[in-house]
Formats: structure tokens, C-alpha cells, sequence
């Protein structure tokens, strides 16, 4: 909810942009704790690692609830961000264990339907509550969620397994996968792709604002459009991704989404060209980040939720490159609107590119699938 909405969180605390710019930097970088967090899921089960990441969520959410400035909202964001890095990791190691990786591609981009599906439902009903209640109207209804969410996981999860000596610790898990080096071109690969969506994400709100003069309503209408094409994303992953192989599929995607990235500066002068463009931009990026997730998921099968977290981290660095030059991008006077911005994903898009042709999974794709 955070990005249609950025200039009016932004209002209601009496701070600029660039203020909003430096917590979601600060978000973003908590993603380098995600694999000390998340590799609890290794170490002490798949159940443990959700339940932490929801209750994290859930404080850092609180937090805004009962203290509604700026410093609170700052901390809830990092915080929010901290539980998000440490519960996704587990859930998808969780299905992992669970699917064979012929079928891991359907299977995870069924749960990445939550992203679209909250855009849909969940952010244009939000756009409501804040014209009517003011900016700080959301958080308690979220707080109440994360409440919900942690009742639901600890009933219904089956107990994880006894921790045994075997185990690999913390550290061992680490090193395995840093050392590794098709896991560190995946891992950058992912920060690429990341800080390509983020130059754009960013600041696409406050662009179609100044550029059109859109309402608060229109802004949670282009957040349902965006939401639409992530769930194109994900369906077109659950349909095709274990057909193609999954590198080809995020090869296809990166291509894709620098096209798409190109088309926002040329058609956006128009405010139906914005508003397509914009949804092929995050089909694309939806398509490549959910295909690239099964990829990611059997690289390293011995530290698999370590690979996941070091993959959210990773995706976070990029997100918090991306929300430092966003800004300066926009706001530049040589290219016009979001021209800059989009030539930057471009470019972090063909360095994906070229890192993905050093990833392998480590039983490697099935014969069917040629490589790239």
C-alpha cells in the first residue's frame, strides 16, 4: 500500500519524499539480517521460521498503531520488513520439502496469488479508508490481521521435527551457500532484477499523479490495474514455468520486462499508454521474479530455506539500490517524467541477463530442458 499512496503517507507525517525514500532504503536493507533470521526454518523447522516472521510483522505494524509519527513509522517498516524476509523463506522451503521441482513452479506461483490478489482487493479498499480516515487509518486493521495470521499458523502448521544434532548450524548453512558460486550469480541476479522494479515502483505514483492529476481513488485505481497484471505474472508461471525450464523462463521474463521498462517513456505521455504499460511492466517483473523462486529453491537443496532468505536479502539489496536512485532519477532535468528511471531498469535487467547464464540447479534442469 505504501507506493500509489507514497505523497499522502508522506503528508499526513509532514515529511518530503525523499524522507519516505530513506525508510523504505532502511526497509530494504534490513533484508541482509533475513538469512540469519530464516535459516531458522534450517535449523529449527519450517513452523518456527513463519510463526517469528508473523509475529515480527505484527509489532512493527503495532507500532504505528500506537505511536503515529514518523520516527514509529520508520521502525515499522524495517520491522514489517524483517518479519515479511524471515516468513516468506520458510513457507516456500516449507513447499519445497513438500514438491517435487518438476511441479515447483505451479505449486509457488499459486502462493505468489497473494501479492495480486491484496492489490486487487485489499489496496483500492485502502485508497477508501484513507480518503475518509486519514493515512494512519490502515494500520490498525493490519495489526488485527498479523494477530489472525500468527492464531491461524500456530493451529493449523504441523509441529516441526525435533532438532537434531545433525543439523547444519547457522554459519555452516551460510557458508555453504556463499561460497557456492552459481547460488552468488543467482543471488545477483536477484538484487539486479530487484533494483530494476524498484527505479520504477518507486516513484510511478507520484509520476502518473503530477502527469495526469489523478485523485487518491485513480491512484488505488492504477494499484488494482498493477494488481491484474501480477496476477498474469503468476498465472502465466503456474501454466508455463515447468514447461519452459525455469532459467529460460526468467530469461524470457528479463528480456520482456526491458521492453516493457522502454514503452513507459514512450507511451506514457498519454494516460491509457501509462497505465498498459505499466501493466506489462509488472507482468514481466512478476513473471520473472515467481519463475525465478522454483529456480532458487534447488540450487542449494541441503541449505534450501538459507538460499530462500539469502534470495529475499538479496532482493531487498536491490530494492534499497532502487530507492536511493529512483529519486534522483525522477527528479533530474535531462531526460523528461520517468525516462530516466526506466533506461536504469534496463540496464540493472541486462545485468540479471548476464548473470543468469552462470546459475545451475544442483541436480540440474531435466533432460527435457535445454540449456541456455
Amino acid at each position: 500500500m505504501i507506493y500509489p499512496f507514497l505523497s499522502y503517507f508522506a503528508k499526513g507525517m509532514g515529511v518530503d519524499l525523499k524522507a519516505i525514500s530513506y525508510a523504505l532504503t532502511a526497509r530494504s536493507l534490513m533484508g541482509f539480517f533475513s538469512p540469519l533470521l530464516a535459516s531458522v526454518a534450517d535449523s529449527r523447522g519450517r513452523k518456527a521460521g513463519m510463526l517469528i516472521g508473523t509475529i515480527t510483522y505484527t509489532v512493527g505494524i503495532s507500532l504505528v498503531v500506537f505511536w503515529p509519527t514518523y520516527p514509529a513509522f520508520f521502525l515499522a517498516l524495517i520491522l514489517a520488513s524483517i518479519g515479511y524476509l524471515t516468513f516468506v523463506p520458510s513457507l516456500q522451503a516449507y513447499l519445497g520439502d513438500q514438491v517435487p521441482y518438476e511441479k515447483r513452479g505451479l505449486v509457488l506461483g499459486l502462493t505468489e496469488f497473494a501479492w495480486s490478489l491484496s492489490a486487487i482487493l485489499v489496496v483500492p479498499l485502502i485508497g477508501l479508508i484513507i480518503a475518509r480516515h486519514g493515512w494512519l487509518a490502515p494500520f490498525p486493521l493490519l495489526a488485527l490481521l498479523g494477530v489472525l495470521t500468527f492464531i491461524v499458523l500456530a493451529w493449523m502448521l504441523p509441529h516441526d521435527p525435533k532438532p537434531s544434532d545433525e543439523r547444519p548450524s547457522l554459519w555452516s548453512n551460510l557458508r555453504k551457500v556463499f561460497t557456492y558460486p552459481p547460488a552468488l550469480a543467482a543471488l545477483l541476479m536477484a538484487a539486479c532484477y530487484s533494483a530494476a522494479n524498484e527505479t520504477i515502483t518507486l516513484v510511478y505514483g507520484v509520476w502518473v499523479e503530477n502527469a495526469f492529476a489523478l485523485s487518491i481513488a485513480s491512484l488505488g485505481a492504477t494499484a488494482l490495474v498493477i494488481g491484474f497484471s501480477e496476477l498474469g505474472g503468476e498465472t502465466l508461471v503456474t501454466a508455463f514455468t515447468d514447461r519452459l525450464g525455469k532459467r529460460r523462463a526468467v530469461a524470457l521474463g528479463l528480456i520482456m520486462n526491458c521492453l516493457a521498462s522502454l514503452a513507459l517513456p514512450t507511451f506514457g505521455r498519454w494516460l491509457v499508454g501509462a497505465v498498459v504499460s505499466l501493466f506489462f511492466f509488472y507482468l514481466t517483473f512478476e513473471f520473472t521474479v515467481v519463475s525465478g523462486i522454483p529456480l532458487m529453491s534447488e540450487i542449494l537443496p541441503s541449505a534450501r530455506a538459507t538460499v530462500l532468505a539469502a534470495h529475499m536479502a538479496l532482493l531487498a539489496l536491490g530494492r534499497s539500490l532502487g530507492d536511493l536512485l529512483a529519486p534522483t532519477l525522477f527528479t533530474q532535468s535531462i531526460l523528461p517524467g520517468i525516462a530516466a528511471n526506466a533506461l536504469a531498469a534496463v540496464v540493472f535487467n541486462l545485468l540479471a541477463l548476464l548473470a543468469l547464464t552462470q546459475v545451475k540447479v544442483k541436480a540440474g534442469e531435466r533432460s527435457r530442458v535445454t540449456n541456455l
